[in-house]
């Protein structure tokens, strides 16, 4: 074996190595997963033996070839069949840190040094440490071509004679801990960056990609699933191995390579021959329940894009959650996920959201595996294509009102965190600097969901056909092989969002630099009154941002790329605003997105109501001479609000914008401002407008945005009534409802409750859960019956929500408590063919909700919970010492 050496310097090695091109690689593995024993003189309880890998390489004109292996021991490199002479050096040796250290005095200075230490070896392992010396004789082009098929497309037979070689590459994993991970009788790799170097030799980047021959041999009671197709296996002569024989014949990266070993099942698909599934025996029924939907995803992304899947079969494989890096891990044409999302038919709670996974997880296939993002700064549109397309997929199969929500719920929560540069989608420092850690974690959740609400609003703009029309082109354009990558840029997509989209080079120039290359959130705050004498509504709007100027400028000085110098937080286009009228319901496209951040716009209204005469009521005066204002709300000209043909407004109602939209009030009587702002009553008046105002979008409008967006506003007021509480329980109540509308109702009701209302809220909600799940007769809960699905999940929400109420001392009502463990006590599953094992978590999450007061210990709250879960599951749950 080689012994290692220094490493060279990162620009010589780089230069070394900057033209050597792998056109095809072969993998040929053999697993032993049982035996522990010696293999040369490193003892392992676990070890792979790799026979070799070989690489159909075109040699660079200094004859090296820079190859990426890490945690490898290489015993010995050929080259055309003749030994060649090779030198390895590892990444992780020790650095020269100690001068980084000796000036470490603080916590700061700690972090710092340390990150400077974790900086360089990331740089480090851009070089390639396996360093092949091959001689310079020529094989030309089109003698290797009547060898391999070309189908690669990374090369052309215009291209002149270049030195190809055969390297063969044989060596064995020293640790099988990062890349390549054992179990119990289970082995999987995963597609974490720069860690398919750590289970065989390979170009180890993005822009190298090939076609791979892949031989996995294991014992006969396992399977082993990689990528492409299987063409054959073959049993060995003792019958005690098998060898299982993969072909991908679509060019890929090799992060993109994967393999799983297991006593897998296998469940082919019923639908489709491309399909098939496979995970241990224990969950083959779950298995068959779970993935019985997912041929419909299938064809439906084949339908949208008007072509075929591009790697010819797809696997998911499903393996222990303790053995996974990451809820998912793709390869092409495999997706390794967590058995966590497996459920059986007996499960009601996890039917959407693993759905909705593993419809993410194939869209990843088309988007960030097969097509790949140029630059890291591009990585952005590949995440949000494949959510655009996933979202694609909610909508047909799960609904419209699902589709909507979950968005509406999303772009809440981006202009809540859009504040930095860590959100800008193509910021180069984040990128660079970050290498990739920017898309992980909560910040890259928000990235991803920013990414798909940008794709969004262009969609909105030039139209869903013609936005389908543009990744048909991508996908088609991919499938040319005479491209060398199949790669996307951002500035591809901007030029078909202007030759395919009809979108104008102004409103992209300015739309991209915005939404892309800068950070931030339009914030609007906006007011209105309705003008009788005009027939108009007036309307204010201030526009602000949810970053500092300081942020924005910082990332438009730091994003060379942008060309959004200015930092502006204005966007382009005009955003519409909905009119809701007594004769119907009419879209004003008039408030501009850029320019000045106050705008006073005045729209039209179309319903006209007949004048009638108002008499002023007479003045009366109290015994000791003061006038009676504690009437004065009634006395007052309320002609704008009884007269006015305006029901409500909304801005932006189908999301055409990323924004935070704020009405701090609906002023209907603005024109008597200046008569009643030193009257006592004047706060008391708006608030019973808005009141009103919020009522009716509430209960007439059929939007489940705009519902959602009523409740909150409601639940937010200073000031509550019990008309709110009233219309918040008919909402609740109204089966025809979306049912996560109706949650949020239920919560709202909850933080209704309060003294000043008489628990008006929590009686609702009690009354409303014991008339759907109490026998009238004996007054407790009668057996649990899951069959309607949406009353299911209500029903669920509700003691969570009862259990957030709080009296005045911060403690939960006696009644919250007494009917939380009351639920708990009698639940009863028999004869239901649902399992209740969320229903019951709800309830225990429930009662860890609750703030106990002194009335109760924790004996009491035991004896309740009638043993139905164990004390130190309660103890877990309750977390208040109050009760121990």
């Amino acid at each position: 074996m080689a012994k290692p050496r220094k490493p060279k310097t990162n620009e010589d090695q780089r230069a070394d190595n900057s033209e050597a091109v792998v056109r095809h690689q072969k993998l040929c593995l053999n697993i032993d997963m049982d035996k522990r024993h010696v293999y040369g003189s490193l003892s392992l309880s676990r070890y792979i033996l790799v026979v070799y890998t070989e690489l159909e390489i075109v040699v660079p004109d200094n004859g090296v070839v820079g190859l990426h292996a890490d945690n490898l021991a290489i015993e010995r490199v050929t080259v055309d069949g003749e030994p060649a002479l090779f030198e390895v050096f590892p990444h992780y040796q020790a650095l020269d840190s100690e001068n980084r250290w000796c000036g470490v005095s603080s916590a700061t200075s700690a972090a710092d040094a340390a990150g400077s230490v974790y900086l360089s070896s990331l740089e480090r392992e851009l070089v390639p440490n396996l360093l092949i010396m091959c001689s310079k004789s020529i094989k030309s082009v089109s003698e290797e071509q009547g060898q391999h098929n070309s189908e690669s497309g990374l090369h052309s037979p215009e291209e002149p004679d270049q030195n190809v070689k055969l390297v063969r590459v044989d060596y064995w994993v020293e640790k099988a801990d990062t890349g390549i991970h054992f179990g119990d009788n289970i082995l999987h790799t995963d597609n974490q960056i720069r860690r398919a170097r750590c289970w065989f030799p390979c170009l180890d980047d993005s822009s190298q990609r090939c076609c791979y021959d892949l031989e996995y041999t294991v014992a006969n009671n396992f399977v082993a699933v990689s990528n492409g197709k299987l063409l054959y296996q073959v049993l060995s002569k003792d019958g005690l191995c098998k060898t299982y024989v993969y072909g991908l014949n679509v060019p890929v990266a090799a992060r993109w390579i994967s393999l799983a070993v297991a006593p897998f099942e296998v469940f082919p698909d019923c639908y489709s021959s491309l399909l098939s599934y496979m995970c241990l025996p224990a969950y083959l029924s779950k298995l068959r329940h779970t993935v019985g939907f997912f041929h419909s995803a299938f064809s439906h992304y084949e339908e949208y894009l008007s072509v075929s899947f591009p790697f010819g079969s797809y696997t998911q494989v499903f393996i222990f959650p303790e053995m996974t890096i990451s809820s998912t891990s793709s390869g092409a044409s495999l997706t390794i996920l967590s058995t966590q999302v497996l459920y059986d038919e007996k499960v009601i709670d996890q039917i959407i959201e693993t759905r909705i996974k593993l419809a993410f997880a194939l869209a990843r296939q088309w988007f960030g595996v097969y097509i790949t993002p140029e630059e890291p700064n591009d990585e952005w549109l590949l995440d949000g294509l494949a959510e655009f397309l996933s979202d694609s997929f909610i909508k047909r199969f799960l609904g419209n009102n699902e589709a909507r929500y979950r968005r509406f719920k999303a772009n809440c929560a981006v202009c809540r965190a859009d504040d930095s540069g860590a959100t800008a989608l193509s910021y180069s420092a984040s990128s660079k600097d970050l290498y990739g850690t920017q898309c992980i974690g909560l910040f890259g959740k928000i990235r991803s969901w920013k990414s798909v609400a940008v794709l969004q609003m262009l969609e909105k703009q030039m139209g869903p056909e013609s936005f389908r029309k543009i990744l048909q082109t991508i996908v088609l354009r991919a499938q040319d092989t005479t491209r060398p990558l199949r790669t996307l840029s951002t500035k591809e997509f901007r030029h078909y969002a202007n030759k395919i989209g009809n979108l104008e080079r102004p409103f992209l120039k300015e739309f991209f630099p915005r939404w892309v290359g800068s950070c931030g959130c339009p914030v609007l705050r906006m007011g209105y009154s309705y003008s009788k004498r005009k027939n108009m509504v007036e309307l204010a709007v201030m526009r602000g941002c949810t970053a500092t100027s300081d942020s924005i400028a910082t990332v438009a000085n730091g994003n060379h790329d942008s060309e959004n110098k200015e930092g502006a937080v204005g966007c382009p286009g005009m955003m519409s605003i909905r009119v809701h009228e007594l004769d119907g319901m009419y879209d004003h496209p008039i408030l501009p997105m850029a320019g000045e951040p106050w705008q006073l716009l005045e729209i039209q209204c179309h319903s006209k109501l007949a004048a009638k005469r108002f008499q002023k009521p007479k003045k009366v005066s109290k015994p000791d001479g003061s006038d009676d204002n504690g009437d004065a709300v009634s006395s007052l000209d309320m002609r704008p609000n009884v007269d006015s043909p305006l029901l409500w407004l909304r801005a932006d109602p189908e999301m055409e914008y990323l924004a935070e939209i704020n009405f701090n009030q609906p002023v209907q009587m603005w024109n008597l401002r200046s008569t009643i702002l030193e009257n006592n009553v004047a706060g008391r008046l708006c608030s019973v407008l808005k009141m009103e105002v919020l009522i009716n979008q509430l209960e007439k409008d059929k939007d489940v945005v705009a519902q959602a967006q009523a409740i909150s506003m409601l639940e937010a007021m200073p000031q509550l009534s019990f008309s709110v509480v009233n219309a918040l329980n008919n909402f609740l109540t109204d089966a025809q409802v979306f049912w996560r509308v109706r949650i949020e109702a239920a919560f709202a009701l909850a933080h209704t409750a309060t003294e000043e209302t008489d628990w008006a809220g929590l009686l609702h909600l009690i009354k409303f859960y014991k008339s759907r799940r109490f026998d009238a007769n004996i007054g407790l809960p009668k057996p649990n019956d899951f069959h309607d699905f949406p009353e299911y999940f209500v029903l669920e929400a509700i003691p969570n929500a009862i259990a957030m109420i709080r009296s005045a001392d911060q403690k939960s009502p006696r009644e919250a408590v007494e009917f939380v463990l009351q639920l708990l006590k009698y639940n009863d599953n028999n004869g239901n063919p649902y399992s209740d094992v969320f229903w019951v978590g709800a309830l225990v999450q429930s009662i860890g909700e609750l703030e106990f007061g002194p009335q109760f210990g924790i004996y009491d709250v035991l004896i309740t919970a009638s043993y139905c879960i164990d004390c130190a599951c309660l103890a877990h749950a309750f977390m208040d010492c109050s009760i121990i």
